[in-house]
């Protein structure tokens, strides 16, 4: 078990159906929290053109054959940025409880604070409908099934006021007590 330096930095790791308000979340706590937290997610690499996805749209690239190797990747770096110092938001969505437990596995050791994003499903549709860039159905399938493996540190209502619960999360991040989730996490599959 790799033991967090010191020096290390921190996870809030917030895991919420597409379009439940983890981003704006984000932002709120960025802009609040009294340290210089990182905002990170997958949107951003896609946003940012690492990925070819003109090739990828074209067919050219299969990416479903590419999908898991990005994700591993995604996952891995939160590791080397932690183990740098740096002290992290991150979006993420928990499609299976394999990625569940590989992150947890991969962030052993780690300050990591899980946070549940919750959103009625009628809320999510309408976000995805007017967002316009989320296939639509993701949010609906993401409701039925990413929190059901997830055990957190604390959960926010999506549909809240995002300032105050960027309060919520800080005010309970900075009283974090240990077992943390990913903890738990690890010990009830270790036990099973």
């Amino acid at each position: 078990m790799n033991i967090a330096s010191p020096s290390a930095g921190r996870i809030i790791l917030l895991n919420g159906a597409s379009s439940s308000g983890k981003s704006s979340l984000a932002r709120a706590i960025q802009a609040r929290i009294d340290r210089p937290f990182w905002h990170i997610s997958i949107d951003h690499l896609r946003d940012s053109g690492v990925l070819p996805t003109t090739r990828i749209k074209s067919g050219e690239f299969d990416w479903r054959a590419m999908r898991e190797a990005f994700f591993l990747g995604f996952e891995r770096s939160l590791l080397a940025y932690v183990e740098a110092g740096n002290d992290l938001v991150v979006e993420h969505i928990m499609e299976s409880e394999a990625w569940l437990l590989r992150l947890a596995d991969t962030l052993a050791g780690q300050d990591v604070f899980f946070v549940g994003v919750h959103c009625a499903l009628e809320e999510l549709e309408r976000r995805e409908r007017e967002r316009g860039d989320r296939p639509i159905g993701d949010a609906r399938r993401d409701f039925h099934r990413i929190h059901s493996w997830c055990v957190y540190d604390l959960e926010v209502d999506g549909m809240r006021d995002r300032d105050a619960s960027a309060e919520a999360v800080i005010a309970a991040w900075r009283t974090r007590s240990h077992p943390s989730a990913f903890e738990r996490l690890r010990q009830r599959r270790d036990q099973e």
